[in-house]
């Protein structure tokens, strides 16, 4: 268990590349770059599609050159490393635009390459291929995320608390290049382990090994957390006024997912995976549905849906990517082409979330950081509470049909 830490490290640095990302762009482009919400969420969804190549063949790459792992390791840090100083160093000026997709499809290459290697070495780097393991491989893994995910969330203000310019955003771009290159260079043995690796994916052993259940649902339940994340400082900033809170109780809200990933793996342990799943689904409905009924200013209110919701992100980041692992592994399959599929999934709900919320609210009139009319906060209600209660209530109803088994 020794490299788990290790793993946990390169989790950490992938995950600013994720959410962190879709939280902090937004806002980058519209107030430091003056780019549209509806320009910004096309782009996002234009990059998808590009992913939709791109990944399946990224997966197929790290099936087909085990011995390159550690190449592939060192190729997804570097290209953090250089991306997101490029991308938070941007200015106003010719070509921003096309500057800006070149350097998000660098960023999001890089993230891919790790994400689909970190998740599809899951039995190479976990003691044993038994499913108590891979849970608990999973637990440091997603722990790493969490905690990725809240350094990168609270680091322009804490730039900004330190002297950086502005929003803090050039000198949060160069940080987290420096964090990629120093995880690089500390996780360098858990790629040498000898690569574990199965037989090759076809659509029918997928199938057959109820791994494409887990994909459906995996961006069902992706979708609602794409649209909360991407609205996140909107919400708290534009419609509950609170613009002085909206650092901390992100971190609150990341912090709450970080510190239940350990109880939800306890949980899943003594009741089984799907059980776990379908109590943290509806706490996350809970959350969804007390944010539509706030009114602006309600910080304790919201403070509770942060802590709710929270819980229930942890939940999801563990035991979905788990379960699809454990499919794999009992099936004997290739991991790393059936996680480039995954890794499309995911962030096809985090794209369609920018694409479908970002137009929306742009057409109702609403700008970030400006007095905006009734009908606009309207919308961003609907966008960032409404709209995630329907979907998370499909999501639920769709893991209802997950056989028991496969959580054991």
């Amino acid at each position: 268990m020794t490299h788990y830490p290790r793993v946990s490290l390169y989790a950490l640095v992938l995950a600013s590349a994720g959410i962190p990302l879709y939280i902090h762009l937004p806002q980058f482009a519209a107030t430091d770059l003056g780019l549209g919400l509806g320009t910004l969420g096309t782009v996002l969804l234009a990059i998808r599609a590009f992913d939709l190549v791109q990944d399946p063949l990224i997966g197929w790459a790290v099936d087909r050159w085990p011995e390159y792992q550690s190449r592939f390791g060192w190729a997804a840090a570097l290209g953090l490393a250089v991306g997101f100083p490029l991308l938070f160093g941007l200015q106003q000026g010719p070509y921003l635009l096309a500057k800006m997709i070149l350097v998000l499809v660098l960023l999001f290459s890089a993230y891919s390459l790790g994400m689909i290697l970190l998740y599809g070495r899951s039995a190479t780097l976990s003691v044993s291929t038994k499913p108590r393991d891979l849970m608990t491989l999973a637990a440091f893994r997603e722990s790493g995320m969490l905690v990725g995910v809240i350094l990168a969330a609270i680091a322009p203000a804490f730039l900004v608390g330190l002297g950086a310019q502005g929003q803090g955003y050039a000198a949060f771009g160069l940080f987290l290049g420096g964090l990629a290159v120093i995880a690089a260079l500390l996780t360098r043995p858990i790629w040498r382990r000898q690569a574990m690796v199965g037989q090759p994916l076809r659509f029918a052993n997928l199938w057959q090994s109820g791994a494409t259940n887990l994909l459906v649902l995996a961006v069902l339940n992706s979708l609602p957390v794409a649209l909360t994340s991407t609205l996140f400082l909107f919400f708290v900033q534009d419609y509950l006024a609170l613009p002085q809170l909206a650092g901390p109780l992100l971190v609150l809200f990341f912090l709450s997912a970080g510190l239940s990933v350990p109880l939800w793996t306890l949980l899943s342990r003594r009741i089984g995976a799907k059980p776990t799943l379908l109590i943290a689904m509806p706490l996350a409905l809970t959350s969804f549905v007390g944010a539509a009924f706030l009114e602006p200013g309600d910080a304790v209110g919201f403070t509770l849906i942060c802590l709710a919701s929270g819980a229930a992100l942890g939940a999801d980041m563990l035991l979905l990517p788990a379960l699809f692992s454990i499919a794999l592994t009992k099936a004997g399959l290739s991991a790393g082409a059936a996680f480039g599929i995954w890794s499309f999934a995911g962030k096809l709900a985090l794209a369609l979330a920018a694409a479908i919320a970002l137009p929306l609210l742009e057409s109702r009139g609403f700008t970030p950081g400006r007095a905006n009319t009734e009908t606009a906060l309207a919308a961003l209600v609907t966008a960032y509470a409404i709209l995630p209660c329907i979907l998370k209530t499909v999501a639920f109803c769709y893991a209802l049909r997950l056989p028991t088994e496969s959580s054991s």
